[in-house]
């Protein structure tokens, strides 16, 4: 029998600056987010939460790396 998916929601943070890939945007559930924050308040960056769709999640992480460089200056621009 098929379970109803759950509203799985996702956040994008940010690195703290205590580890070796500092500085890098990151994407995990709210439920995992919620967890970090608890066990060590303020050590990661919270970019944005809340996102109810996981691609949009991860391009908001990836910003321009990827892009062709066309793209990528269209981007910067805006």
């Amino acid at each position: 029998m098929h379970q109803p998916e759950e509203n799985v929601t996702w956040v994008v943070y940010q690195i703290g600056t205590q580890e070796k890939t500092a500085g890098l945007n990151v994407v995990c559930e709210q439920s995992v987010w919620d967890e970090m924050e608890h066990a060590r308040p303020g050590y990661h960056t919270l970019i944005r939460g809340g996102i109810t769709n996981e691609c949009e999640a991860e391009l908001l992480a990836r910003g321009t790396s990827g892009d062709n460089r066309q793209t990528a200056r269209l981007k910067k621009r805006s």
